[in-house]
């Protein structure tokens, strides 16, 4: 009994008694029938439900949010649906996959009745019928699905389940808006296995990716001599260039043997731009050094 009915049926209660207790007898009697009357006939509908009533054994109406009477004894309210979006959880376990892989599925259900006749006159209990028929099809899904693709596409498992019972359902009046598989358990064995696989696919990555960062390498490499093969200045170049940087970076001094640079076959004023930068650079290194082969040609920086 709803409260609005409850408290209408109380007022009418207390005046009974008191038409009873004043000596009104049959007014009193009167107020308790007419009580009892009102508490079978008065009902009402929250704005989220819908009541089925039948009157007679045929069906009179859906009653719909607020107040509203049936008449006793001959209406008889038979459903009362629920039209908020509902979750009902299922799962299957112990489900081959197409690859003959046992593995344990939850996930769950986002429905709602859309025609409150239809669910509660075309099946007996929908709320039941949606969850035998939600593990019926996640087990056919599984097994018509490849393991690998149904841990890595699971939007494209989600929207497969709710097409499928979707359309078994509607005939009850009942709308799927959504299906999420929660989680895929498969062996521990397997698991295993999984996991040295992938990080053997990393590692073979990984190699490969070496490989291709080496032979490129080696590329510019090649190049590069062909270059100072048939440019003389630029080898020259690059070795001072070599010589200077190291020398700058490390702050130390170092002694070139004379062969060493009468084969880079500097020309004079080359040799001498070098010799005046280095001991700009680093006077000190020069101040007390003593010239190697003084009667040669020999360098220190």
């Amino acid at each position: 009994m709803n409260p609005i009915t409850f408290f209408i049926v109380s007022v009418i209660v207390a005046l009974g008694a008191l038409f009873v207790a004043t000596g009104y007898v049959p007014a009193g009697v009167a107020s308790l029938v007419i009580a009892a009357i009102v508490g079978q006939s008065l009902k009402m509908a929250n704005t989220w439900q819908k009541f089925v009533v039948l009157r007679a054994g045929k069906l009179q109406g859906v009653k719909g949010q607020g107040l509203f009477f049936v008449i006793p004894v001959i209406d008889h309210v038979v459903a009362v649906i629920d039209e908020r979006i509902q979750t009902t959880a299922f799962n299957a376990e112990q489900a081959l996959t197409k690859d003959t892989v046992p593995v344990n599925v939850d996930a769950i259900i986002f429905w709602h009745v859309h025609n409150a006749q239809q669910a509660a006159l075309a099946i007996s209990d929908y709320r039941l019928a949606i969850d035998r028929v939600a593990q019926t099809s996640l087990r056919e899904m599984i097994g018509a699905s490849m393991l690998a693709a149904l841990l890595s596409d699971r939007r494209i498992a989600d929207q497969k389940l709710c097409e499928e019972i979707g359309q078994k359902t509607r005939e009850w009046g009942v709308t799927v808006t959504s299906v999420e598989i929660r989680d895929v358990a498969i062996p521990v064995a397997l698991q295993d296995a999984m996991s040295r696989q992938a990080q053997a696919e990393r590692e073979k990555q990984a190699r490969i990716i070496l490989g291709t960062a080496e032979a490129e390498i080696a590329g510019k490499f090649v190049e590069a001599a062909r270059i100072y093969s048939t440019q003389p200045g630029a080898l020259q170049l690059r070795a001072m260039n070599i010589i200077y940087e190291t020398t700058k970076e490390r702050g130390t001094t170092i002694l070139i043997p004379t062969g060493m640079v009468d084969s880079m076959n500097p020309s004079t004023a080359t040799a001498a731009a070098v010799a005046i930068t280095a001991t700009a650079a680093h006077p000190l290194a020069f101040a007390d050094t003593p010239h190697p082969r003084a009667n040669s040609m020999g360098h220190a920086l």
